[in-house]
């Protein structure tokens, strides 16, 4: 019996924004990017990062690229207001990283605040009070007017602090904090009367950071509170409209997007998404979304692994195997047809080498992140031909003829089915080998030798036939053919060679040859032997030997 209530919610008023223009928009420039991983992504955790942990994700999110990091809340305990002191008095910050610290408007936390920034060359100071009309109404039970009122107070005594300082070395961001839950027009009077305190400038911007610190509507109604926010905020060639989404619907990487598309200048957001409740807008995610469009992010992503292992190490958090980009399986397919179309698109890439990538169900190349195409297809039970003979071309070398595909991936599904699990590349290869080479039985070749007379072609050769050693003779077109001569009186049937491949399985002059040979019955069965050998003709007579002892062997358990 269901009991969801779904009457006690109710949809999300939609801004009445006339000839919006951000669906016409295309991003095409990567955002100012700000890491949170340290300030919001560490207060999320259930045991907070240590000054050592803190210090390598420090070092991390600055190799990858990011020019402004929130590195804590230094009011809040002792080890975030040592760790900015640290920062600053080991000289670890580089002349082009921005640091960020983050401090509700309030006199005494501000000032300390300050206390940990001194002899910072340069640090957003980010200042925040909540907005919405439920915080208002539940938490603080204060007016618009008193909000607005600490809001502007709280940047007075900040403007003061950073007027004792070098111009320019601080740098006010401010957030009406929850403005997903505030009326759009109260968020740009509130926004406009910080600014009139701190006065900023085309040359001295200061940053308006709009977050939907509860994500509340769908990323079309955020952007639209973004746009609107553009058009009617004072000054704003003076501002620089930052984003900050929380992911309470799983639209964060969307409203981020949206945001853009919508006038915003600059994206916070931490790696893999962290942070509280359902997490932060997922910077991997976004700059990889970019990426995949031809955008250079700014970021660098190409060594996926070690980006998975510094948050592993020091956020102590698992990442999904299906997150984007970097999950362990998103690169894998276990479904056949899935596994046929990346086979033949890598097929054609390599070959044709285009200038762009084009592969089916790879949006982009694992490469350029630094993974291999090892482990693109992987083999179960919804495996089809296409995911098998990958593995076995591209692991071991073989190329199956179509038909022998075909056959094999077969044996491969039950197999998988069978274990219920998933097969190795070497599992595969070992299965290949059980099923078409090494069959010694009821035929074992011990030696042959081959003469050419005219355009005859005869094979002797010395074998055992069911434990018995016998002398084997016959003539044909070619080893092959004479070889099918003289078994004839050993076969239950008559049969015939239908298909024949081989190709050479490494390069140079000492390469092994592998051959495939296919016979059919004169009932219409078809059956697969394979040889393998440095001798192309030694290599051709096991596998048809190999095919005749699985045919005999098929028709005499009958």
């Amino acid at each position: 019996m269901r009991s969801m209530n779904y009457q006690k919610y109710r949809p999300y008023p939609p801004l009445n924004l006339k000839n919006r223009r951000w669906p016409d928009q295309t991003i095409t420039t990567a955002p100012i990017w700000c890491s949170v991983d340290l300030r919001d992504g560490n207060q999320a955790l259930e045991i907070p990062m240590n000054l050592e942990q803190k210090l390598k994700l420090f070092h991390f999110l600055v190799k990858m690229g990011f020019k402004e990091i929130e590195v804590g809340f230094p009011a809040a305990s002792e080890t975030e207001f040592k760790f900015v002191r640290k920062l600053i008095e080991d000289n670890l910050i580089p002349e082009d990283v921005t640091i960020q610290v983050l401090t509700q408007a309030r006199e005494h936390i501000i000032k300390r605040t300050f206390e940990a920034l001194e002899g910072a060359k340069r640090a957003i100071v980010h200042l925040y009070n909540s907005t919405s009309v439920l915080q208002r109404e539940v938490v603080f039970k204060k007016n618009k007017e008193e909000i607005k009122a600490l809001a502007v107070e709280g940047t007075k005594i900040v403007k003061a602090l950073a007027d004792e300082r070098e111009k320019g070395s601080i740098i006010l961001e401010y957030s009406p904090e929850s403005f997903t839950g505030t009326e759009v027009d109260y968020a740009v009077e509130i926004c406009e009367a910080v600014m009139d305190v701190w006065q900023p400038t085309p040359e001295h911007k200061a940053i308006i950071n709009l977050p939907a610190t509860v994500e509340m509507s769908t990323p079309n109604i955020y952007a639209d509170q973004i746009e609107y926010f553009g058009d009617h905020i004072k000054g704003r060639d003076s501002i620089i409209i930052s984003v900050h989404t929380h992911n309470d619907r799983g639209t964060a990487v969307a409203a981020s997007e949206l945001a853009m598309l919508a006038g915003a200048e600059r994206v916070e957001g931490t790696l893999f998404g962290n942070g509280e409740r359902t997490g932060n807008a997922d910077i991997i995610t976004l700059g990889m979304n970019l990426f995949s469009q031809g955008i250079d992010p700014e970021l660098d992503f190409s060594d996926a692994n070690a980006i998975v292992e510094i948050y592993k190490e020091n956020v102590r958090m698992d990442v999904s195997p299906r997150h984007p980009y970097v999950g362990d399986l998103v690169y894998t397919a276990f479904s056949g047809s899935h596994q046929d179309a990346i086979k033949k698109g890598m097929d054609r890439y390599k070959k044709e080498k285009p200038k762009y990538w084009e592969v089916p169900y790879l949006p982009i190349d694992p490469a350029d992140i630094g993974r291999s195409y090892d482990p693109i297809i992987r083999i179960n039970s919804q495996s089809g031909k296409g995911g098998v003979s990958y593995i076995l071309e591209n692991e071991f070398g073989f190329r199956l003829p179509r038909s022998m595909q075909q056959e094999f991936s077969v044996i491969i599904t039950n197999e998988s089915d069978y274990k219920q699990e998933e097969l190795s590349p070497q599992e595969i290869y070992d299965i290949f080998i059980r099923e078409y080479t090494n069959i010694y039985s009821p035929v074992s070749l011990k030696k042959y030798n081959v003469t050419t007379e005219d355009d005859s072609i005869t094979i002797s050769a010395i074998a055992t036939i069911d434990g018995t050693e016998a002398k084997l003779s016959g003539e044909g077109n070619g080893p092959i053919d004479a070889l099918c001569n003289a078994l004839t009186q050993y076969a239950p049937v008559s049969f015939k060679v239908v298909e024949y491949e081989e190709h050479s399985l490494e390069q140079g002059s000492n390469s092994r040859a592998v051959s495939y040979i296919k016979l059919q019955d004169e009932n219409g069965k078809s059956y697969f032997g394979a040889g393998i050998h440095s001798n192309i003709n030694t290599s051709s007579i096991q596998a048809l030997i190999n095919a005749f002892n699985k045919m005999v062997k098929a028709l005499t358990k009958k």
